[in-house]
């Protein structure tokens, strides 16, 4: 039987989130959204920074969609066994103990909460409900990214040596109310950088320290390992023009070769240089939004022993990230908050 789909928030991800939805249960997913919880109107939301699919207009109530506008009338829908929350960061730890208390399995975008501490309250809340509480880390699961993991992983092309990671962009022009707002979103540091801070300790481990220069909308982090790669960076930005373009990068050296991703090289995102040859690996065209639903639906249905991103891992990001903005202030390394 199909699991029962809601969604919780319905601007630009919560439309990505219904398009990665349909696009599984089109291969073959079973599962059936069933509802959309929303006050406004389920009107079109403003195109993002990254090519999701969010873009093509989708009609929920033209698919059967139910549009519940009040929470407790959408918590209180039998048909709604699992949920995708889409809503403001500073929303998120309220409202997913909500689900969970409703006996609904959630997956919550990132960040879960700015601060780590009410990560790891809402750790123990689902705990207790014994219900699947996964932080949506969507770059594990992007096509280049996963397989980059796995090289490293593996050691197949040897150990690393240096690994640069870049992902800037125009600050967002939709929800002005939440992004320019640091107080709420975090910034770039937060909302944006989150990303290649989770595919960094979740490749190479916890550093010894972080160095961070620049603000939290336009900054650079050096991650130590004494004893790992000899350099490992990453920089992220929202920048205030809003015609500069979205650009996701990588380049990590091994032993035995360079991987080499950039987003805008459609077709040819992932290149890998060896001697004197340049292999172009073929990436899947599922997108890393729906490969990662499709391994949350997996857990709810107890159809997948594959480990998946944790409440605790969040959590640990989110030290990580308060390390890195002490270190703004400071101009100093820092390291994670222990307590």
């Amino acid at each position: 039987m199909a699991t029962g789909i809601g969604i919780i928030g319905f601007g630009f991800m919560g439309k990505t989130h219904l398009r990665a939805w349909l696009d599984a249960v089109e291969g073959g997913a079973e599962a059936k959204v069933v509802a959309i919880q929303c006050p406004e109107d389920l009107t079109t939301a403003s195109a993002g920074n990254v090519e999701t699919g969010a873009e093509e207009e989708v009609s929920p109530l033209d698919l059967g969609i139910t549009h519940h506008r009040d929470l407790d009338s959408f918590l209180a829908d039998s048909r709604v066994e699992a949920v995708s929350l889409c809503t403001p960061t500073d929303t998120h730890v309220e409202l997913a103990t909500l689900v969970l208390e409703a006996g609904k399995d959630v997956l919550i975008e990132k960040p879960v909460a700015l601060e780590a501490e009410e990560i790891e309250k809402l750790a123990k809340v689902a705990q207790e409900s014994g219900r699947e509480c996964m932080p949506a880390m969507c770059m594990r699961y992007w096509p280049g990214w996963s397989w980059l993991r796995e090289q490293v992983k593996t050691g197949c092309l040897g150990p690393v040596h240096t690994a640069r990671f870049q992902r800037i962009g125009a600050i967002p022009g939709w929800s002005t109310d939440f992004y320019h707002d640091e107080s709420r979103s975090g910034g770039a540091l937060t909302d944006l950088h989150i990303h290649d801070v989770d595919f960094v300790l979740s490749t190479f481990g916890s550093p010894a320290t972080v160095t961070t220069s620049g603000d939290r909308n336009q900054m650079m982090t050096t991650f130590s390992y004494p004893d790992g790669p000899s350099s490992v960076t990453a920089e992220g930005a929202w920048y205030p023009a809003a015609s500069y373009p979205f650009q996701m990068r990588y380049r990590v050296s091994f032993a035995d070769g360079v991987a080499d991703y950039d987003l805008a090289r459609e077709g040819r995102e992932l290149l890998l240089y060896q001697g004197d040859s340049v292999e172009q690996i073929e990436l899947t065209s599922t997108g890393g939004y729906q490969l990662e639903i499709e391994h949350f639906l997996a857990l709810v249905r107890g159809e997948s022993s594959t480990p998946a991103p944790t409440l605790e891992e969040a959590a640990n990001v989110a030290r990580w990230i308060q390390a890195e903005a002490r270190s703004l202030s400071s101009g100093l390394a820092a390291e994670r908050d222990s307590s």
